[in-house]
């Protein structure tokens, strides 16, 4: 990749795209990506692009305030989720710490995002040196994990 840029985005299929992004904007601290440049709205750029109104509130996307994370993507797609997620996020709350005060800021993250609509799936206590987490759903049940 050295002659090559890139930007890594990550896709969430969901069935309410506005009810995603604002958890998720909540949860990382993101904010809605703003429209292009001659664009006050993406409304205003959406009729500018002949995009069919029924279509306008079926894509959004987050970014990082601060230009370091990765562009969040959210679609609508038809289908409800019915499995297992294969890859999903990690929310780091407890770098740097171990045993009670690390378990003390993930079960506060935790509560924080409990009050936001995700709901815990599991815990794993520190044990034999292991790194304490813990699996959340966010409301449309995407797994994701606060450790």
């Amino acid at each position: 990749m050295d002659d090559m840029s890139f930007l890594l985005q990550v896709t969430i299929d969901c069935a309410d795209v506005n009810a995603q992004a604002r958890f998720w904007s909540h949860a990382l601290g993101y904010v809605e990506q703003p429209p292009p440049e001659g664009f006050d709205s993406w409304e205003q750029l959406l009729e500018h692009s002949g995009v069919p109104r029924d279509q306008w509130h079926t894509r959004s996307a987050l970014v990082d305030p601060d230009g370091h994370g990765p562009r969040i993507f959210f679609q609508t797609v038809p289908e409800p989720k019915r499995a297992k997620n294969r890859m999903h996020l990690d929310i780091h709350v407890g770098i740097g710490t171990r045993g009670e005060e690390r378990q003390r800021l993930l079960e506060a993250e935790a509560a924080r995002l409990t009050g936001l609509g995700a709901r815990i799936l599991w815990r794993l206590d520190a044990e034999n040196g292991s790194e304490a987490c813990i699996a959340m759903a966010d409301p449309e049940g995407n797994e994701f994990c606060v450790d």
